[in-house]
């Protein structure tokens, strides 16, 4: 089967203008792309298959199904103008090149620098240029970056300080928990917003974090000047909303394949 990219969608609470609304009350939207790399049948039960994504990459914002009387999905609206709750209700559904292009630039910030004329090119050519887009490393790195710099607003995680310089520009980094070279992946809850030496303390397993945020600290190892500018209460500041929050799967893995392994 051929790779395709297919962007995510859920229920969510996250800022939407005028959303639609599941019959639990959360908010539809889409929320990250991903490439289907195959799809397997389920071993147990016929008629059910199992997609498999790669280079998973969260929004840096969420991306309502419906702003106003606009769709991102034409199929999503009826002639008469109302929902197609049945096209909703479908788990898969396919969309257009143009229709998945609007998506990304809605959801990605940096993807409005692109000036894409998606009328005016050959659509297996816009497809190529919008994977080639963001499937390139130094994009995704930019997107990753920005959404965990500002879900931390520009603040260590570890320390607390907020440096911004001359130029404007934050002093904080975007660390991966769960490294991409070990199958990290893109997303907000494998992220942290740490100054460069506790950023460089945490990639070689001198600070790691439990899963109620607390820090544990290489005995020793650590110079006693920045123990002086850890978080007075030895926690982590992590983001007002739990979905921005370090996930606990990543926590362990770094726990377990970077603290302990250098104790």
């Amino acid at each position: 089967m051929k790779p395709r990219w297919a962007t995510g969608s859920c229920i969510t609470n996250r800022g939407a203008p005028q959303p639609i609304e599941s019959s639990s009350g959360g908010r539809l939207s889409y929320f990250a792309t991903a490439r289907l790399a195959s799809i397997e049948e389920d071993p147990r039960l016929a008629g059910h298959y199992y997609g498999y994504v790669k280079d998973y990459l969260e929004f840096d914002t969420p991306v309502p199904f419906r702003e106003g009387s606009f769709y991102y999905e034409r199929n999503l609206r009826k002639a008469d103008g109302t929902p197609n709750k049945g096209r909703f209700g479908r788990a898969v559904r396919t969309i257009r090149d143009a229709e998945y292009h609007l998506i990304l630039h809605a959801g990605f910030h940096d993807f409005a620098e692109t000036r894409w004329r998606m009328m005016e090119r050959d659509p297996v050519e816009t497809e190529r240029r919008i994977v080639e887009q963001i499937s390139r490393r130094p994009f995704r790195d930019r997107v990753f970056s920005t959404a965990v710099r500002t879900a931390y607003e520009n603040t260590c995680a570890v320390t607390g300080l907020r440096i911004i310089n001359g130029g404007g520009r934050p002093e904080v980094q975007a660390a991966h928990i769960k490294p991409v070279s070990e199958s990290g992946p893109d997303s907000m809850r494998n992220g942290l917003a740490l100054c460069g030496t506790a950023h460089w303390m945490f990639d070689r397993g001198l600070i790691s974090i439990t899963d109620d945020y607390t820090l544990l600290l290489r005995e020793g190892a650590i110079p006693g000047h920045f123990l002086r500018i850890i978080n007075e209460d030895r926690r982590l500041k992590v983001p007002d909303m739990s979905s921005h929050r370090p996930h606990p799967s990543f926590l362990e893995y770094h726990r377990e394949q970077v603290f302990r392994i250098h104790a």
